[in-house]
């Protein structure tokens, strides 16, 4: 007789190790399909594959030590860790600029410490693992993204954007007159992906963290209030992200005595 499976509070049953591993399946659907169109994209799609299963897995085993703990000590090591990879990985795109990886740990520590600081002293979160960590790691995470994208706009406009700025210099504009109009056309490309998000959310799409809740048993009712919490501290950790980044950003550009060098 087949042992009696555990039941979650909606009647559903949770995922089967046999349904977990078929789950790859998709994978190599989309593997087959950049095959047969020569995408030349298997062997990405096999490495972040891999990739993800091994973090995923490791992440998995070490949440649950520290949600059995809850020492102060390991939620730290955990948001340090996030902070240090999305650091790392938005200043790859931004090679060339100098100390990029340190101006972008500390608009991203900035922004994520502020957001994660006021829903503590607002109680819309309470200072445990299981929502602080999940939570620092979707406000980081989209730090990242925004912090990619104005790096990669800033460098694409500051070169398509070269001579505008020389002219400007020329007429006697300081660094700050000459980068406005690039620095606010980054700032606005940053945002666009939270903007649109924002005006299709729940008409597109249902949320990843909506979605969880509600296949985890949570009320409907109860998972909108918790995805609009995270769709509004998106909003303004990417507004922050951008403005901070920005303007930490474009006096690289300039000597001190306000001539351009641009990066390499």
């Amino acid at each position: 007789m087949a042992p009696k499976r555990r039941m979650l509070r909606d009647g559903a049953y949770p995922m089967s190790t046999l349904a977990t591993v078929m789950t790859v399946g998709f994978v190599f659907i989309a593997m087959l399909l950049s095959l047969l169109l020569k995408l030349r994209l298997e062997r990405d799609m096999l490495i972040g594959t891999i990739r993800a299963i091994v973090q995923l897995v490791a992440i998995g085993y070490v949440l649950e030590f520290v949600f059995s703990s809850s020492h102060p000590m390991f939620i730290a090591c955990i948001l340090l860790t996030m902070l240090l990879v999305a650091s790392q990985n938005s200043a790859k795109r931004g090679k060339g600029i100098p100390y990029v990886f340190i101006r972008v740990f500390f608009t991203i520590t900035v922004v994520a410490a502020g957001t994660l600081g006021m829903m503590l002293a607002f109680g819309m979160l309470q200072w445990k693992p299981q929502p602080v960590i999940p939570i620092s790691g979707m406000v980081i995470g989209n730090c990242m993204i925004v912090s990619s994208l104005l790096l990669n706009q800033m460098k694409e406009r500051a070169s398509s954007m070269r001579e505008e700025i020389l002219v400007a210099l020329s007429l006697g504009a300081t660094s700050r007159q000459a980068s406005e109009r690039l620095i606010r056309e980054a700032i606005r490309a940053g945002m666009i992906p939270i903007i649109d998000a924002l005006k299709t959310v729940g008409l597109v799409q249902l949320p990843g963290m909506m979605t969880g809740l509600i296949i985890a048993g949570t009320s409907p009712i109860e998972a909108v209030r918790y995805q609009l919490l995270i769709m509004f501290s998106y909003t303004a950790a990417s507004a922050m992200t951008s403005i901070i980044l920005g303007f930490l950003v474009y006096p690289t550009l300039f000597t001190r005595t306000h001539q351009y060098i641009g990066w390499k």
